[in-house]
């Protein structure tokens, strides 16, 4: 009898950290998810001060028609006279999975922005993936691929 009770207890303390580690993900995936969409209020107003305490110092992003920017490309570009910010960038859907000091995130991105006059309206694919550097999550690679209409 005695190593039923045992194996019980083992199994129910197992079950309570793995709880306990299972919400500290999620709170964990909740605030990467949070610094994720705060990313589109930056796009938004050129807010370059907020990108660049949001992505890492060796991030790279991969855009739509397969160019690359590190961080410094990503920002210089934000800052050029010929960008034109989204009236709107909202994430439609996403998700988190959170794996120790990392993190991904995969979902849809809709823009949208005016050209030469004309509205134009964007979808894209993304996986953003998140590292936790001195306690502080940052961004270290993204990748966005264009939906068609």
């Amino acid at each position: 009898m005695k190593p039923i009770l045992t194996i019980a207890v083992m199994v129910c303390l197992g079950a309570c950290v793995a709880g306990g580690q299972s919400s500290s993900r999620s709170d964990e995936g909740a605030h990467v998810l949070a610094l994720d969409n705060s990313w589109n209020r930056a796009l938004e107003t050129k807010d370059t001060k907020a990108l660049d305490m949001l992505l890492a110092d060796t991030f790279i992003s991969i855009d739509i028609d397969g160019s690359m920017e590190t961080k410094s490309e990503f920002l210089a570009g934000l800052k050029a006279t010929g960008y034109q910010a989204p009236s709107q960038a909202v994430t439609e859907q996403s998700k988190v999975d959170v794996y120790s000091n990392s993190a991904v995130v995969v979902g849809i991105f809709r823009t949208q922005s005016v050209s030469k006059g004309k509205t134009v309206k964007r979808r894209e694919r993304f996986v953003d993936t998140w590292v936790n550097i001195n306690r502080t999550w940052k961004c270290v690679a993204s990748v966005a691929v264009l939906i068609s209409e």
